[in-house]
């Protein structure tokens, strides 16, 4: 090998040498990053319990913007899309609708790089959380995209009701399988004893019933909840629903759709306007707070300004099928030069709600079938063991 092609060589490796170190380098330095917060603390949150006898309190969540050295990102720009966790067909949740799909999508103004939300999670399962921090001034830092994986166990409440309904049905199997492993006495013409063919038929005919039952009470449920869309017009303002206010030279406007469906995201938004100018306002807090029309509990808060054209736009998925209220309250900031009374705007959304797919009726009807046939068999096998023992002594 000549002196020129291996001075080459040893160039060539050093320049890929020093290419390498420098990517690790560079890959193990501190990057600008979004870190979460929740309170309560992550663990500890549950999803959200219909049947509660105590209203639910939703997850306060909370984005922080940094960069490289853990400062944060001041003057930018947060968005924020949370993804519900995906399907499971074997292992549902309460509402199975919800899975897989978006929960929220909202973007602000985040002064201090920080975006916090108030925000009831539906189901157990692992949520996704993309975030995305752009600069309000334009090259001001990099951009970031990022995300987050938040975990919610299931409520303890749902494995000990299921444990107690799985034990009484296993029960009742196994009492059927003792009746069915008696000493036969099979009359001429006849196929099988007199006790077991009655069983099996109360068992025919109490699984045709819960299939009837499952089904059916779904359909009326779907109906029930689909009656307020039959005869929907745009909403007329009443006490609880005003979707325009001007006082004070300033006009709050909440506009977006009125009507929603179960696992499908609604459109909103609500703009604060000069009413002498026609210009955008900018220096309001807005306080949002979603409610179901009937209960107490919180789907959805935030506290933050508008954009620079006055306006807050975010989407929402009303996941329980129930009416909601949407409450915008506009306020100065505190050091704003216009200052003013607060003011309040509301609309009622009408929600359809979606009953389960057949599939995962028939699901776990299938499961609890099976914990009945498991009893039956094992209260037959043991009746059996113990004729056979009989009959030896």
């Amino acid at each position: 090998m000549s002196k020129f092609k291996f001075s080459a060589l040893i160039s060539a490796a050093c320049m890929m040498s020093i290419s390498f170190y420098a990517w690790v380098g560079f890959s193990q330095s501190p990057q600008p990053t979004v870190r979460l917060t929740a309170e309560p603390q992550i663990s500890q949150i549950l999803p959200f319990e219909a049947e509660a006898t105590t209203p639910s309190s939703p997850a306060t969540l909370k984005l922080q913007a940094l960069d490289a050295a853990g400062i944060p990102l001041e003057n930018a720009r947060m968005g924020l899309t949370i993804l519900t966790p995906p399907k499971n067909p074997w292992f549902t949740t309460d509402f199975p609708i919800v899975e897989g799909t978006k929960l929220l999508e909202i973007e602000a103004i985040a002064p201090k790089g920080e975006l916090q939300i108030q925000q009831m999670l539906p189901i157990r399962g692992n949520y996704q959380l993309l975030a995305k921090v752009t600069p309000i001034a334009q090259n001001a830092f990099t951009p970031i995209q990022q995300t987050l994986t938040l975990s919610v166990p299931e409520n303890g409440v749902k494995y000990r009701n299921f444990a107690i309904l799985a034990a009484i049905l296993l029960v009742v199997g196994l009492g059927g399988g003792l009746a069915i492993g008696g000493k036969p006495k099979i009359q001429a013409g006849e196929i099988a004893p007199e006790r077991v063919r009655l069983l099996l038929s109360g068992a025919i005919i109490i699984a045709i019933s819960a299939l009837l039952f499952v089904n059916v009470s779904a359909e009326i449920a779907q109906s029930k909840m689909s009656m307020p869309m039959s005869h929907m017009t745009e909403s007329k303002p009443t006490e609880k629903t005003r979707p325009i206010a001007r006082s004070q030279g300033l006009e709050v406007r909440l506009s977006g759709d009125v009507t929603a469906t179960v696992g499908t995201t609604a459109n909103l938004q609500v703009q604060v306007t000069d009413t002498k100018t026609n210009q955008p306002v900018t220096d309001v807090l807005l306080n949002i707070k979603v409610t179901p029309v009937e209960d107490e509990w919180i789907a959805f808060g935030y506290k933050g300004s508008p954009d620079a054209a006055g306006k807050l736009v975010w989407q929402e998925q009303f996941f329980d099928g129930a009416p909601h209220q949407v409450e915008v309250e506009v306020s100065p900031q505190p050091n704003a030069a216009r200052q003013f009374l607060p003011l309040q705007v509301s609309q009622i959304i009408e929600v359809e709600g979606v009953a389960p797919p057949l599939s995962v009726r028939l699901t776990v009807l299938a499961y609890f079938t099976g914990i009945v046939v498991a009893g039956m068999a094992i209260g037959f096998g043991l009746q059996r063991r113990l004729l056979g023992r009989s009959q030896l002594t």
